[in-house]
């Protein structure tokens, strides 16, 4: 093949890597791809560079600028150290980092390691894997600038990624983040990446932070007495392979838990990333669950858990009210989790008008009908934790966090972490099982008495996945074809709102007027995310993903539970209202 056949951009990016200062492996492995006529492979290997989505710096692994190796890590790294070189002159800036058990994640984190180090910058590196929120802790105990940790979450194990994060321990955002890109952007050649590190300016840490971290979750604990009382209480967990299993038994543990089941097939962390019993290490999945399920109804547990690869998401399951084992989903976990703290918050006489929950705009609306009831605010921000965390950085010192989550299993209690906790997490879910059944009620039991009291809510996520740079333009036209020609009903209910937050207008169909949507501030920015209104309270949310190759639908639709025997009638007309939907606008 010759490299006239590429496109004029990807054929410059790909002689600069045959040519420029690369190893041997490298090119060698280009060369291979060119001689094989790979001309897709090649040009979705470089047709761009890796940017910064809602989670980060995430790819596949492999050669070329749109993939994560030694030299697009390298290059992010680079200018982030140079980004903070700029930002805090004069002080010893320190950053701190961690990473989860994928293919080369500590590899990584050593090159990450050696160029901040290289760059004069004090690196605290975890001496083995460790959860994502204990990095964001760790960043606000060592009072570091910035961290970093290695993982590409729940993704298959063909990606990693690199999550950054700024001094209060959350994500970047902006400007940081469009700021450090172009410091990145500014790095036209691999020979300004310092790839030499200084060995005095890395400190290894572990079980000194562990610790302090495991007792920051303990000391938020709201039932004690109902744990010491259900201390039998039978929980199923499982790691799938990631860092969970170095912190959570032993959480669970030290909460008074007596017995708690692991998952031994999953419970070893996988070195080589190949997670061996799953094919999607994501808790969302009910495929990734099934061992624990399996073992849940072979010794009549009361609860099952499950945390993705870097513990910041967690999936659950609980018995029904048939009595059968049934996975919940996000939104359900995320309302039980908030009412729970909505509710023990207001018996301890904590709640005086000055405490907020949060949430993203495609998490379910259920969140914002209980904190209007318990009259604690709620701040809805676009999607990705790192907005969650950036309002309750606004609002530090004048109002109080509760608590807060996302649909997509992530969810926070607390402000000592800035990012999604999944164990924190897992320790709440335990807790409010043992508060639940204390009180003779299952999970299952608790989340029906709740939608009895404000409503069911029932939400559905339809996912097309569009990989490479024809599935992007595909994605782009999808969204451009919503913008121009929106739907005028949903399940024959009428339109009758349409916000566009890549334009931050909110245009009201019933009165024909159009305003603006509040930005530069409560997590709101211009993003490529539509949402669509119905007169009988449909939400339909378009939105592309930020760390995936995907482009996700939500819809969310509610009714009334009068009585929990209806709650099966109900629930189907729901769900097959949200199909309804689906079909009608050719979502398949």
């Amino acid at each position: 093949m010759s490299l006239e056949q590429l496109e004029p951009g990807v054929k410059e990016k790909v002689g600069k890597w045959l040519t420029g200062n690369y190893d041997q492996e490298t090119k060698s492995a280009i060369q291979q791809l060119i001689d094989k006529d790979a001309v897709t492979e090649l040009t979705d290997s470089f047709y761009k560079d890796l940017e910064f989505g809602t989670g980060g710096l995430r790819g596949l692994i492999g050669i070329g600028s749109n993939r994560m190796n030694r030299y697009t890590v390298g290059a992010a790294t680079q200018g982030l150290a140079n980004y903070l070189n700029k930002n805090f002159k004069g002080e010893t800036i320190k950053v701190a980092i961690a990473h989860d058990s994928r293919i080369k994640s500590d590899e990584f984190a050593a090159i990450i390691a050696n160029i901040f180090s290289a760059n004069g910058i004090t690196v605290y590196l975890f001496e083995a894997l460790r959860p994502t929120p204990e990095l964001s802790f760790a960043i606000r105990l060592l009072g570091c600038h910035s961290g970093v940790v290695v993982t590409a979450s729940h993704n298959p194990k063909e990606y990693n990624g690199y999550k950054a994060y700024w001094t209060d321990g959350s994500q970047v955002v902006a400007p940081h983040d469009k700021n450090i890109i172009g410091e990145v952007n500014a790095i036209t050649s691999v020979d300004a990446i310092r790839f030499e590190g200084n060995p005095a300016l890395i400190h290894k840490v572990g079980a000194e932070i562990d610790e302090q971290y495991l007792d920051q979750i303990l000391s938020l604990s709201i039932s004690k007495d109902a744990i010491a009382r259900q201390q039998d209480l039978k929980i199923v967990y499982t790691p799938l392979h990631g860092t969970g299993v170095t912190l959570v038994p032993k959480l669970l543990g030290k909460m008074g838990f007596r017995n708690v089941t692991v998952i031994e097939e999953q419970a070893e962390p996988n070195g080589n990333g190949q997670f061996p019993t799953v094919v999607y290490p994501n808790p969302e999945e009910s495929e990734a669950m099934d061992l624990a399920v399996r073992k849940a109804r072979e010794i009549d547990a009361d609860l099952v858990m499950g945390t993705d690869p870097d513990s910041d998401r967690v999936g659950i399951a609980a018995k029904n009210h048939h009595g059968e084992i049934q996975l919940l989903n996000g939104n359900q976990t995320a309302s039980l989790l908030i009412y729970y703290l909505l509710n023990a918050w207001r018996e301890a006489g904590k709640l005086n008008g000055s405490q907020f929950v949060c949430k993203t705009i495609v998490t379910t609306d259920l969140i914002d009908t209980m904190a209007a009831d318990y009259q604690v605010k709620c701040y809805n921000t676009l999607t990705g934790f790192k907005y969650i965390a950036q309002v309750i950085r606004e609002k530090e010192g004048v109002e109080q966090f509760i608590g807060g989550g996302e649909e997509s299993y992530g969810y926070l209690i607390g402000d000592a972490v800035r990012d999604k906790d999944a164990i924190a997490s897992c320790a709440f879910i335990a807790e409010l099982t043992a508060y639940a059944k204390d009180k003779g009620l299952s999970l299952f039991d608790l989340l029906i008495e709740i939608y009895k009291r404000f409503g069911f809510y029932y939400e559905g996520l339809i996912s097309l996945t569009k990989k490479g740079k024809s599935g992007a333009d595909e994605i782009q036209q999808l969204m451009s074809d919503f913008r121009a020609n929106p739907p005028k009903t949903l399940a024959g209910s009428p339109v009758v709102r349409i916000d566009d937050y890549k334009s931050l207008q909110s245009a009201d169909l019933k009165t024909n007027t159009t305003q603006s949507i509040p930005s530069g501030e409560m997590g709101i920015e211009p993003s490529n995310v539509l949402q669509f209104f119905t007169e009988d309270g449909t939400k339909f949310t378009c939105r592309p993903s930020g760390t995936e190759p995907k482009i996700k639908f939500y819809v969310g639709v509610r009714g009334a539970l009068q009585d929990a025997a209806d709650f099966d009638k109900v629930y189907e007309e729901l769900r097959q209202k949200v199909k309804a939907i689906g079909e009608e606008l050719g979502l398949k």
